[in-house]
This record gives structure tokens, sequence and C-alpha cells, in this order.
């Protein structure tokens, strides 16, 4: 994610700022990418700090446009899991903006959300039909901290879920295309196999024995469609994580010396992952020195890099036609 210049004095913005230092009221363009200091802001800013802009006064931003079922307020905690969820889903949607996914130049479907408080029974999180379904109480850190120890999972956030079922819509969006087809059979296998009796065999017998060199979790060898959804969530934090190290103003003997290296610019994958994979290397290494988690706790083989300069390829292009 980019860092952003202050539209009304000296010092920079992040993607989330309501305000700037000085307590001047801003708002983000989707469309220019800056800040701006003026009106009309999204008709969710006062409800769940959204920052965006809207078209016309009174109206919700683009992002929040897409939600279709918002949480219940009456359950403890929603408006404030809500928050945090859409917050998420903006970060998401202004990644995959840089690919021009999603933006009025988009001739394609936006994503639908459900976004849903969960009550006496857990929210099954998933995609059908351009519609994404997330469990806002996955916002929660204790919740979230509770199941990815009880699912043996290395990471679980919310812009991790975005990116996993917002990939799923994208396959969705992209199988319009018969040479999409063909090529992701070729590399990930026939998503026609059965789902749910594929899952089942996952949660009853677990992944194979070794699924490392395959697959970049244990859950993408659970099914084709489920490999793409996390090999395209792999290549989002890949590029993000760039693209946020390189906006910070920090440097890496591993970055291209030219000063306008963009990593969503970048067509070659297997250089942005070869930069990715360096810089990661020394954040891990920061985050151990605090005693937290390494930012991106994963092991890349040659097959996934196969697999993830697929989608890299199709997400780069992919939108423009469609």
């Amino acid at each position: 994610m980019r860092v952003f210049s202050n539209p009304v004095g000296a010092g920079s913005l992040w993607f989330d700022n309501l305000v700037t230092a000085d307590g001047v009221p801003v708002a983000y363009d989707p469309q220019a990418r800056a800040f701006i200091p003026m009106p009309p802001f999204c008709a969710n800013r006062e409800v769940i700090g959204c920052n965006w802009i809207a078209p016309q006064k009174g109206q919700l931003c683009r992002a929040c446009a897409m939600t279709a079922v918002a949480p219940d307020p009456s359950i403890p905690n929603a408006t404030a899991n809500w928050a945090q969820t859409e917050a998420a889903k903006r970060w998401v949607i202004d990644n995959l903006g840089r690919w021009n996914w999603f933006r009025p130049e988009d001739p394609g479907a936006p994503p639908v959300f459900h976004l849903l408080a969960e009550g006496k029974k857990p929210v099954m999180m998933g995609h059908v039909d351009g519609v994404v379904t997330i469990s806002i109480a996955e916002a929660d850190p204790v919740l979230v901290t509770t199941r990815r120890e009880a699912l043996e999972e290395p990471y679980r956030t919310m812009i991790g879920h975005m990116r996993h079922e917002i990939a799923h819509m994208l396959w969705w969006r992209l199988s319009l295309r018969e040479d999409f087809l063909e090529a992701f059979r070729d590399m990930f296998g026939d998503e026609r196999a059965d789902y749910g009796e594929a899952l089942k065999h996952h949660y009853n017998e677990g992944p194979p024995e070794k699924w490392r060199k395959d697959f970049v979790s244990t859950y993408a060898s659970a099914h084709p469609h489920e490999d793409w959804a996390e090999t395209v969530s792999h290549i989002l934090h890949l590029t993000d994580i760039t693209d946020s190290f390189v906006s910070s103003g920090m440097d890496s003997p591993e970055l291209p010396r030219d000063h306008k290296w963009d990593a969503y610019a970048e067509p070659d994958a297997e250089r942005l992952i070869h930069i990715a994979t360096a810089l990661i290397a020394g954040v891990n290494h920061v985050n151990r020195a605090m005693g937290l988690s390494d930012v991106y706790p994963f092991m890349l083989t040659e097959v996934t890099l196969k697999k993830m300069a697929f989608v890299h390829g199709w997400l780069r292009r992919g939108a423009q036609g469609l």
C-alpha cells in the first residue's frame, strides 16, 4: 500500500487516516488514488469510520456500496467488527484496483458482499456467483487466535480472508474465458471434481503427506478452487508487502535501483517474488526481535512459484475486457 501526500500541509497520510496530523478532515479518492480535504464523504464515515469519498452527499463510497447485507447492529461488537471488516475490504479492493479490477474502467461485475455477525452459529464464509460472504466476527482478535490455533494455521487475518474469498470471485470472472479454463486446469487440476467430498476428505484425513512440495498451504491441497484462492492470496500478500516496504521509504540491496519501480507494475512474476521473499526475510527477522510471529510464515517451492506466476499473469491482465 502506498503512503500518501497530505493535501493541506506537511507530512504523510496512511491509507486509513480520517484526519491529518493537524486535525483537518480528509478522505481517500480511490479513482485519483489520493487524499482530498473536501466532501462529499461516505455516508458510513460516522457509522464505521469509512474514510473514502462518495459520488454525492449522503451516498456510500464505491467500497461500502458493494456491501448488500450489513451485520445486525444489535449483536454485541457487531459495529466495531464491521468497521474493521470494511477497512480490510477497502484495503484489498484498492490493491486490486492497481491492476484495474473493480474500478470504473473495469467492464465486469464487481463483488457483492454479505457481511454477517455471528449469533449462536458460526457464519460460513465463501463465494457463490459473485457474492462474497464474510463473518465479521473474524475481526475479533481473540476469536481469530482461537480458530487459528484450532485449525493449525500460521496466518489468519481479515485482510487474508478478503483476499481469499475475493480470489474465488475473480476465478468466477475469469472462467468466462475459455482460454483461462484450459490453462487453469493444466496448472491446478479439474475444478469440476466434487467440492463437498474434497473438503470432507480434507478435514477428515488432512493434507497429503508431502503437501508442501505442491501447495502454499494445507487448505490449498483440498481442491483446485482452494488451491487457486490460496495462491492468489499469496501473490497479493507478496506484492503488497513489497509495495508497502518501498512506499514506506525503506531500502534493500534486492530492490531495483529505479526509484520509480512499482511492485504492481512489475510484469515479471519471478522477479517480483524474488524481491518480495528477500525483503520478507528481513522483516521476519525484525519481528522476531520483538518476539512476534513472522509476517509471512510460508515456504515456496518450484511448483508453488509456477502457480503464483500463473495467477500473477492473469490478475495483471484479466480485468480488461471481461
